[in-house]
């Protein structure tokens, strides 16, 4: 992906986060047919996976989605139609009240959530007994790779390599970039549309646990942030919980094969804070085209795909089995 460049009709970062994500092509045949699962969770609370394929001795790879997504999300479905097409086992876990139903404890997600990450990989292990790879994308890539920079050595029991797409993993730059402007106006307010209603349906279920008013004041990432996710999350505030959950800072501790790719003209994670070569490990191997957006990645003529992006991690990944 060094060199992948965008068709000639969708210019700019921004056309190629948008458009990919509403109208490409991300899968050729039917739509996947899932089977969910319900688990719970160590603290009593549950998650929901959705699974293609049975095969228990398969390589299976596991998907962690983006803020507010879920496997119904242009990229898990553009790497569902990979997994089918090529014989491989496919898990979506969703985090936390994004598989349609409000969870049941005071808590959401975050992206620093690697705890959330651990248990699910070791359960992963535990009833999967063919190679596991895992793909993080956005958010759930930063997770995914304070995953890998927490468990050192031990992350190779439960995954052969991993792979963050479009990580913010300067959570700090990369709140700052989506707060300003366009992409306030945009982005933000797409995020908030959902996330604000999932705040207050949690306050109803558990009375006090935060500040509505200044919950329904937010209007940024960081306002919301400071009054829910990081009080719920054991955070001082927005900016410990983007200082202690940034992937960047420790990406030199990870020990198992790992690949970072982030456009550079990604809307939400500024050029500038991507990490360099000199700020990583052997085991960590940076993608970073002048092209792709937030999660885009799109190829063809009208009115384009998404299947480059699940074609080339997927070959990278498989090579690292």
């Amino acid at each position: 992906m060094e060199d992948f460049r965008a068709p000639a009709w969708l210019p700019g970062g921004n056309a190629q986060t948008i458009w990919p994500a509403l109208f490409a092509r991300r899968h050729r045949g039917p739509l996947p047919s899932w089977r969910r699962e319900r688990w719970t969770a160590p603290d009593g609370d549950f998650i929901d996976v959705d699974w293609l394929g049975e095969d228990a001795d398969a390589p299976l790879l596991v998907l962690f989605h983006g803020l507010e997504g879920s496997s119904s999300s242009h990229y898990a479905l553009a790497f569902a139609d990979w997994a089918r097409s090529h014989g491989w086992r496919y898990a979506v876990p969703h985090f936390r009240g994004c598989s349609g139903e409000l969870n049941l404890a005071p808590r959401a997600y975050h992206s620093g959530d690697y705890e959330e990450v651990h248990w699910i990989l070791e359960r992963m292990r535990t009833q999967h007994r063919g190679d596991i790879v895992a793909v993080g994308v956005s958010l759930g890539g930063n997770a995914l790779l304070r995953w890998a920079e927490e468990a050192g050595e031990s992350a190779a029991r439960c995954v052969r390599a991993v792979a963050a797409v479009s990580a913010p993993v300067d959570l700090a730059a990369g709140g700052a970039a989506i707060g300003r402007g366009f992409n306030r106006l945009v982005y933000t307010n797409m995020f908030l549309r959902t996330m604000k209603p999932k705040a207050l349906a949690k306050l109803a279920q558990h009375p006090g646990l935060f500040d509505r008013e200044r919950l329904l004041a937010a209007r940024d990432l960081y306002a919301f942030d400071d009054v829910f996710t990081a009080p719920l999350h054991g955070f001082r505030g927005t900016d410990d919980y983007w200082s202690r959950g940034s992937a960047k800072p420790h990406l030199a501790r990870i020990r198992v094969p790992a690949l970072v790719l982030n456009a550079r003209n990604d809307p939400f994670v500024p050029a500038a804070s991507l990490p360099a070569s000199h700020e990583v490990g052997r085991h960590v191997t940076l993608w970073q085209p002048s092209h792709g957006g937030h999660v885009g990645f799109p190829a063809g003529g009208w009115p384009g795909h998404v299947h480059t992006l699940p074609e080339r991690v997927m070959e990278w990944l498989d090579g690292h089995r």
